[in-house]
């Protein structure tokens, strides 16, 4: 009989629901190394911003007085601004990776390591193992970009204070107020990346690779960018989910702007589920050999 295959159901006491549990599938992911590793670089990134400021003077002191104040000529300004301006610096690459290797990793790791049948043989039904590894995958990625802003903000209270949120365009935010503003943006940032992760779990399923599912995920959202960049393109850019990755800048204004990210994130759902469902339909019928 077929991993995975008919007549499992008859096995007295079988529940297909019970198999490969979230929490023991969650164990095993937060046990592993690429993942401690990816948390510890994205805790470290604040204190490197820290550092970099010490040596280099704070932004403002650059700016050489210049009319046109940016999110990163207010970074020292107060806990708030350094998360928000370390969301900025990493948004647009650094938070792709760990949700290109979650999402990457997570079946073609175990294909790679020949335990993907064994675990079919468990037996665990298709479908239950990749909505598993699926709902892990992308709790690890959004606890990746939930880590970045908590350390920031911890950080950067003790660096720089704890304040309003100095917006770039004029104007300040309290402190709650600026809290709930950068949670709505670490929400958007998510958002954003399920393309990033629908991408990744799809070719986890189709290669026994798991570096080739990760750089495959990690290259198509950079060239999605470069694509971005065209400006020739005129209006198809806005097709593309590279083009409201920053719209949650518009959380950043004294009155709050829902249209870009509501656009983006219209998008981004999208084409997720597209390639989710890719995943689940192909990983259905593909020969299981490793």
């Amino acid at each position: 009989m077929a991993a995975g295959g008919v007549g499992t159901a008859e096995a007295s006491g079988y529940r297909a629901r019970r198999t490969l549990p979230l929490r023991v599938e969650a164990v095993r992911q937060l046990r592993r190394r690429r993942t401690l590793l990816m948390g510890g670089v994205l805790a470290a990134l604040p204190f490197v911003l820290i550092a970099a400021f010490a040596i280099g003077g704070t932004p403002s002191s650059r700016s050489g007085g210049a009319s046109r104040i940016t999110l990163m000529d207010t970074a020292t300004a107060s806990a708030a601004n350094f998360a928000a301006t370390c969301l900025f610096v990493s948004a647009g690459f650094l938070l792709v990776i760990p949700v290109a290797l979650f999402c990457g990793d997570t079946v073609a790791s175990e294909a790679s390591w020949s335990s993907l049948r064994y675990l079919l043989a468990a037996p665990v039904p298709r479908t239950r193992l990749l909505w598993s590894k699926l709902v892990v995958a992308l709790g690890f990625s959004l606890a990746a970009m939930v880590l970045l802003p908590l350390v920031a903000l911890a950080s950067g209270a003790v660096a720089y204070g704890w304040g309003p949120l100095k917006l770039p365009t004029g104007g300040a935010l309290d402190g709650s107020t600026a809290v709930l503003r950068l949670a709505l943006v670490v929400a958007f940032v998510f958002v954003s990346q399920l393309v990033t992760a629908g991408l990744a779990f799809w070719l986890s399923t189709r290669t026994d690779a798991p570096l080739g599912a990760v750089g495959g995920a990690v290259g198509l959202t950079i060239v999605g960018n470069v694509l971005d960049a065209v400006t020739a393109l005129g209006s198809w850019r806005e097709f593309l989910p590279a083009h409201w990755q920053f719209a949650w800048v518009d959380a950043l204004q004294p009155q709050l702007e829902w249209g870009g990210m509501v656009k983006g994130s219209a998008i981004s759902v999208t084409y997720a589920l597209i390639l989710f469902a890719f995943a689940f339909r192909g990983f259905g019928r593909k020969d299981i050999v490793s």
